[in-house]
């Protein structure tokens, strides 16, 4: 037999054959053997080569496929909107354009920061952070309640509340969706809710059923709302209608605030007609709420339970709601119903209204808008905005005031506050007719029904807003250049609808190759790109 090389002989041989229990010694190196009688030891060879070599080219593979996957990932995720996606990158460029190239009027439009823009456009949209911070249903959202805390506390602080005494959401989606969060968390479905008109200038969120009894939005769906509605002769809310409406209507909250309203609103009537019937007083600043931070108009937190509002319009801000709601020991005798009780009893809101924004009405907040509202409320706090708002309120005036030196007339005479409403009747104009000039002209304003002097609804109203193009560089002597544009709309859509008629399809059918638009929107254009753009560069 042939014994290997790795056996070594240590006693003499024998001559009988014994086969031993092979045995170890303490490092496991070496086993005994007996054979024929002959002790043997069998050393083991080490593996200590083949297993460093092994590993290295299992880690060298390893590494090649985690580089390679990684690269997937690189390709896919952080490929930019102009290759990923050629088309939609072509039309928002188109959009650029448009925003750079036009007038923008709308009243509830406006132009965000780069800032903004990349809050919004964040890692902070992939956290999902449903709750309210420090009660997520989620973990790992320490850092998402920082930022939430943070847009609380700048919001409280633009508009100069005390924490102990008013609270505030900011999760809402739009100002639609927190106004419906504070009906759900403070009524029962078929509780009464009473809010300006929308004809009048008020917004549909607020309750509103058309002529033929339709409910347009979901407050009067689930609700029952009555409105209460402008003086046809002045353009002003009749105090005198709306505290008889009220108090026969009863409802459990009155509404102030609205979408086409160019004047002051009284809080302090609107608290005593509230206080009367028993009801909650909240108010709808959207359009507003730039100038109440600003203290550039009067402020609805003297007298209302509860303040809505979207967070973008003046507030250039992302698109999205807030709700302010009072906290702390209520006054005396203020309401009989939802806020009943004396001066010991404590406001009850906070709970309810969280509850219904989540889990009742929304899932998880959009953690990008709130990082990117929290953003804009430290500008809203800061003097240089201020300034803007008394500029945005200068050049309303301005404007209303050359439209009125034109023969122009105005709904209310002219404008406390961003806006202006023009009454186009006395052009034999309708609203939509004189929008669609507009936009071939890149000028971008936006019809309203309004009333006439009887009291009856007609198309023939435009809203015109300041914010925009203030947040541009515009000041009052360029209003007065804007004022001449709309005018010259005005000529234009008075020349077509004389020659064409004002039904639809034949307007449209004269608007066609018309020099005078292609002249009037180059003239726009021109004037436009000298102000220069927040956000982006063209």
């Amino acid at each position: 037999m042939e014994v290997p090389a790795s056996i070594r002989y240590s006693s003499s041989s024998s001559s009988c054959m014994h086969l031993h229990q092979p045995h170890c010694n303490s490092n496991g190196d070496v086993e005994e053997f007996r054979i024929l009688g002959h002790s043997m030891c069998l050393k083991r060879k080490r593996d200590i080569d083949s297993s460093s070599s092994s590993t290295k080219s299992f880690k060298v593979t390893h590494s090649n496929e985690l580089e390679s996957r990684r690269n997937a990932v690189r390709a896919w995720g952080n490929e930019g909107l102009r290759v990923a996606d050629p088309e939609t990158f072509e039309i928002m460029e188109k959009e650029k354009q448009r925003q750079y190239k036009g007038i923008e009027l709308i009243a509830s439009e406006n132009f965000v920061c780069k800032a903004v823009m990349e809050a919004l456009g964040s890692h902070l949209t992939n956290k999902y952070s449903e709750g309210m911070p420090g009660a997520r249903y989620y973990g790992e959202n320490q850092f998402i309640d920082e930022i939430e805390m943070l847009c609380c506390k700048r919001a409280l602080l633009a508009f100069g509340l005390d924490q102990d005494n008013w609270g505030v959401n900011v999760q809402p989606y739009s100002c639609t969706s927190a106004n419906f969060a504070v009906y759900t968390g403070l009524l029962l479905p078929g509780d009464r809710i009473m809010g300006l008109d929308t004809p009048s200038g008020g917004n549909t969120s607020h309750g509103y059923n058309l002529p033929n009894g339709r409910k347009v939005s979901g407050a009067s769906i689930f609700f029952e709302s009555l409105s209460y509605k402008v003086d046809p002769q002045t353009g002003c809310v009749d105090f005198d209608k709306l505290e008889e409406r009220a108090l026969d209507f009863r409802p459990k909250i009155l509404i102030c605030g609205g979408s086409s309203y160019p004047r002051e609103w009284d809080y302090a009537k609107f608290r005593q007609i509230a206080d009367k019937c028993g009801a909650v007083l909240m108010c709808d600043m959207a359009q507003i709420s730039g100038l109440v931070a600003a203290k550039e108009c009067l402020s609805p937190f003297d007298y209302c339970d509860i303040v809505t509002s979207t967070t973008y319009k003046s507030l250039r801000g992302p698109r999205g709601g807030i709700i302010f709601f009072r906290k702390g020991s209520k006054p005396r005798k203020r309401g009989m119903l939802l806020n009943q009780g004396d001066g010991s009893d404590k406001y009850d809101f906070e709970e309810k209204i969280n509850f219904a924004v989540f889990p009742a009405l929304q899932g998880g907040p959009h953690n990008n808008h709130i990082a990117a509202l929290a953003v804009a409320l430290k500008q809203v706090a800061s003097p240089e905005y201020k300034a803007y708002m008394q500029q945005v309120k200068r050049n309303a005036q301005a404007l209303a005031a050359a439209l009125m030196r034109r023969n122009c007339r105005l709904v209310t005479g002219g404008t406390d506050n961003h806006m202006i409403l023009w009454d186009l009747r006395n052009l034999r104009l309708t609203g939509k007719n004189f929008e669609k000039v507009c936009e071939l002209c890149h000028i971008t304003v936006n019809k309203v029904m309004i009333f006439d002097d009887n009291g009856s609804m007609t198309p023939g109203g435009l809203r015109i807003g300041t914010p925009a193009m203030t947040t541009r560089g515009c000041q009052e002597n360029d209003f007065e250049m804007i004022a001449d544009f709309l005018l010259k709309a005005a000529q234009i859509a008075s020349s077509v609808q004389k020659d064409h008629g004002r039904l639809a399809k034949a307007f449209l059918k004269g608007l066609e190759n018309n020099n005078d638009i292609i002249e009037l929107r180059t003239r726009v254009e021109n004037f436009a790109s000298l102000f220069a753009m927040p956000g982006f560069e063209v």
